[in-house]
């Protein structure tokens, strides 16, 4: 029987493959960290630190004002 302590931690995205910035501009990465639904993904599911979960948020907000995402799934 598994226990909290036995799941994988997931590793962040950009810790992992040492990507320094996050741009609003590369819609299709920002776009792996949205649901089906077009809502931010949790840090539990995305798997980002802190850090760059707070960055993703932003850059995925200010993509949506600038109309690279959408604000709502089609």
């Amino acid at each position: 029987m598994a226990t909290k302590k036995d799941k994988k931690r997931k590793h962040c995205y950009y810790c992992v493959n040492n990507i320094p910035s996050i741009d609003y501009k590369d819609a299709v990465t920002l776009r792996r960290f949205t649901s089906s639904f077009m809502k931010i993904a949790p840090r539990r599911r995305s798997g980002l630190c802190a850090l760059h979960q707070r960055k993703v948020a932003t850059a995925i907000k200010q993509a949506r004002i600038v109309g690279l995402l959408a604000f709502v799934p089609k």
